[in-house]
C-alpha cells in the first residue's frame, strides 16, 4: 500500500490520496498544482520582486524576527503536523523542525545585513592608486525552491529565509509525502507580514517541481535524490541559470583506538537512526579499528536493546516510522542483499511486527564490505553497518572509496589527529567527536562532493549565493584615460618600460600587490 496514490478527479489537476505512515489509514487528499498554477505563481513572484528588493534590510530582518516568534508560538501545531505526515519521533521533530528553524531565523535576521552590505575591496598595484572597487550584492530575482520529505518544514524554511532576506521572491514546493508541513512556511511568513507574492509554497508532486524548474525562475535550489538532481542540473544548464543541489550521502564514521567509546556509541546510534535514519548527513558506514572493535560492538548491541519505537511512547519514542513506503522497500532490499552476501544481522533486520505502520527495527549489521549495496548506495534508514579495520589508514581509505561525499565523523581523544583525519576525508564537511553537525550550524557552508551535490548553502556563502556579486569600479581622480586612442609605438614602449620597472628592475610591483 503506497503512502500516496492517484485518485480520480473531475478537474485538470492531479489528486493524490495521502496515507499515514504510522497507521496506513487515509489521512488527506492532495490537489497538485499544475503547469498553469506554477506559471501564475512565478508571474506573481516576478511582479512582487522589485518592490521587495527595494525594501530595506532592516524591514526584511524584522519580518524574519516576527516569523521566529510565530514558529515558537506554533511549535506544537508544527510538531503535530510533521509527525502526522512523517511518523518521525516527536523529539526529532522538536530538534530538527523547531529548534533548528528558530536558530536559523535568528542567525540570518541578525547577520544578513552585514553579509550583504556593499563593501569596499582593495585594488592591488598601480591601478589601486587610480581606482576604487566596491562590491554590491544584487538579488537574482525569482528563486525556485524544491525540498524533500525528510525535513519538510526545516529545509523549506531555511532556504526560503536566506533567499528572501537577499531580496528575492520564492516559488517553492515541498514533497508530496509531507506537503502540509512544507506549506506551514507560507502560513508563518504571511502572518509575520511578508508581502503577497514574496513566498509562495505550492502543493504538488514531481510534475509540479519540474514545472517550477522549467518556468523561468532565476535560480533553482534543490534538495533530493541524485537521479532527480541530475535532471534539475540539465534543465538549469539548458536555461543558463544557476542551481545548488544538495543530494544523497553515504557518510563514514571512523572510530580510532583512543576514542571515548561511550560517546562514540551514542554517536553511532544517533548518527544512524536520528529522524528514522532519513537524514542526508546520516552515518551509513562505521569503520572501527580492531583494537576496540569488540568492545564497541558489545556496547552498541547493549544500548540498542533499550531503544523504543512506536508513537504510544509519546515523547519517549526514540525511533519513528519510515516516512515513505518506497524508502522502506530500498532499506529492505539492501539488508537482504547484505544478508545474501554473507553479512551478519545482529539486531533488527526486519519490519517491526508489533506495529501496524511503516516501522523498521533499529538494525545492526557486521561482516559488511563494498561488495554489498548497503555499503555503496544510500540507505536512508535506521541501520548501523559496522566494519572492522586494521588501522586508521585503512578506515580513511574505505571512507574515501565512495561515490558520495556529503559529511562524515571521526572519534578520537586526540583532537589534532581527529582534525587531520577529518580534513583527509573527501567529503563536503566533517565532525570530530560528534555526529553530523554541519547543517545545524548556520555559519558553516554546507554542500557535497562527488555525487552528493553541487554548490553550497547556508552561512555567508549560502546567503550570497542568492545574489549576483556585482563589482563597481570607480575612478578616483578623473583625467585622461589610460591607453586612450590614438595608440602609438611610443605609448607601447612606455608600457614596456613601466613593466620592466615594476617587476624586473625593482620590487615595487610585487610590493604594491
Amino acid at each position: 500500500m503506497s503512502i500516496y496514490e492517484p485518485i480520480a478527479s473531475d478537474d485538470s489537476r492531479r489528486h493524490l490520496q495521502l496515507r499515514s505512515p504510522v497507521t496506513l489509514e487515509p489521512a488527506a487528499e492532495l490537489v497538485c498544482a499544475n503547469g498553469e498554477d506554477v506559471a501564475a505563481a512565478i508571474a506573481r513572484a516576478r511582479a512582487a520582486q522589485p518592490a521587495w528588493a527595494a525594501t530595506s534590510m532592516k524591514a526584511r530582518a524584522a519580518i524574519v524576527e516576527r516569523a521566529l516568534g510565530i514558529v515558537l508560538e506554533m511549535q506544537d501545531e508544527i510538531i503535530d503536523t510533521v509527525v502526522a505526515e512523517t511518523g518521525k519521533a516527536r523529539t526529532d521533530a522538536m530538534s530538527m523542525e523547531i529548534f533548528a528553524v528558530a536558530d536559523s531565523l535568528c542567525y540570518y535576521a541578525k547577520n544578513a545585513g552585514r553579509f550583504l552590505a556593499p563593501r569596499k575591496r582593495r585594488v592591488h598595484g598601480l591601478i589601486g592608486l587610480m581606482k576604487q572597487l566596491r562590491i554590491v550584492y544584487k538579488p537574482l530575482g525569482v528563486i525556485g525552491l524544491i525540498t524533500p520529505w525528510n525535513g519538510p518544514f526545516v529545509l523549506l524554511m531555511n532556504q526560503a529565509t536566506q533567499a528572501i532576506l537577499a531580496g528575492n521572491t520564492v516559488v517553492a514546493k515541498g514533497s508530496e509525502v509531507a506537503p502540509f508541513s512544507a506549506y506551514l512556511a507560507q502560513t508563518i511568513f504571511t502572518r509575520a507580514g511578508l508581502p503577497e507574492g514574496v513566498l509562495q509554497v505550492l502543493l504538488g508532486d514531481g510534475e509540479t517541481g519540474a514545472a517550477i524548474v522549467r518556468g523561468g525562475v532565476d535560480k533553482v535550489s534543490f534538495t533530493g535524490s541524485v537521479t532527480t538532481g541530475r535532471k534539475v542540473a540539465q534543465e538549469c544548464a539548458s536555461r543558463l541559470i544557476p542551481c545548488t543541489l544538495e543530494l544523497g550521502g553515504k557518510d563514514a564514521m571512523i572510530v580510532c583506538a583512543d576514542a571515548d567509546l561511550e560517546r562514540a556509541v551514542d554517536g553511532a546510534w544517533l548518527g544512524s537512526c536520528m529522524n528514522s535514519g532519513h537524514y542526508c548527513c546520516g552515518t551509513e558506514r562505521i569503520y572501527v579499528v580492531e583494537q576496540v572493535y569488540d568492545e564497541f560492538l558489545q556496547r552498541v548491541l547493549e544500548q540498542g536493546k533499550h531503544l523504543r519505537q512506536g508513537q504510544h511512547h509519546g515523547w519517549d519514542e526514540d525511533i519513528g516510522a519510515i516516512f515513505w513506503d518506497r524508502q522502506l522497500a530500498i532499506i529492505e532490499a539492501q539488508v537482504e542483499d547484505a544478508r545474501a552476501k554473507g553479512a551478519s544481522i545482529l539486531m533488527g533486520g526486519r519490519r517491526n511486527p508489533e506495529l501496524a505502520g511503516l516501522y523498521y527495527e533499529p538494525t545492526v549489521i557486521t561482516g559488511v564490505d563494498n561488495r554489498m549495496d548497503i555499503m555503496r548506495e544510500e540507505t536512508f534508514g535506521p541501520i548501523l553497518c559496522i566494519q572492522k579495520v586494521a588501522s586508521e589508514e585503512e578506515a580513511l581509505a574505505l571512507a574515501n572509496d565512495s561515490e558520495f561525499g556529503l559529511n562524515g565523523n571521526v572519534w578520537t581523544r586526540d583532537k589534532d589527529k581527529g582534525y587531520h583525519l577529518a580534513a583527509a576525508i573527501d567529503t563536503g564537511s566533517c565532525s570530530v567527536n560528534d555526529m553530523a553537525m554541519s547543517y545545524g550550524i548556520p555559519a558553516a557552508p554546507f554542500g557535497g562532493r562527488k555525487q552528493s551535490g553541487l554548490g553550497q548553502v547556508n552561512g555567508k556563502k549560502g546567503l550570497r549565493g542568492y545574489c549576483h556579486e556585482m563589482p563597481i569600479v570607480i575612478d578616483r581622480f578623473g583625467g585622461k584615460l589610460q591607453n586612450a586612442y590614438p595608440y602609438s609605438a611610443k605609448s607601447a614602449e612606455g608600457m614596456r618600460k613601466l613593466m620592466d620597472f615594476l617587476w624586473v628592475k625593482t620590487p615595487l610591483g610585487r610590493w604594491l600587490s
